[in-house]
């Protein structure tokens, strides 16, 4: 058996037994997921595509692709809407500052 073969079936035992209860083997991550509506975003403030990216400095494209799902927004772009949606009018005080 190859190397990589060796170190594919080990990895599968190593998951098999943190599985069953054996967590000195393998390890877990937890991955949140967390679905942002950015259309509904953008119109829960009444604005444009146009208007939703140049108030909170998006390219239009993004904000295009974002609500058709042909991409989405991930990391800090993510913690940023959700502020955002939270609190529109403290992020556009905090953009204003620097304008």
């Amino acid at each position: 058996m190859t190397k990589a073969g060796k170190r594919i079936i080990a990895g599968a035992e190593q998951a098999l037994a943190y599985i069953e209860g054996d967590k000195t083997k393998g390890r877990s991550h937890k991955v949140r997921e967390t679905k942002i509506d950015v259309k509904a975003i953008r119109q829960s403030l009444k604005l444009t595509q146009l208007a939703f990216a140049e108030k909170y400095a998006f390219s239009l494209s993004s904000v295009k692709q974002w609500e058709t799902n042909k991409r989405v927004p991930e990391g800090p772009t993510k913690a940023y809407l959700k502020v955002i949606e939270a609190h529109p009018k403290i992020v556009e005080k905090a953009l204003n500052k620097f304008s």
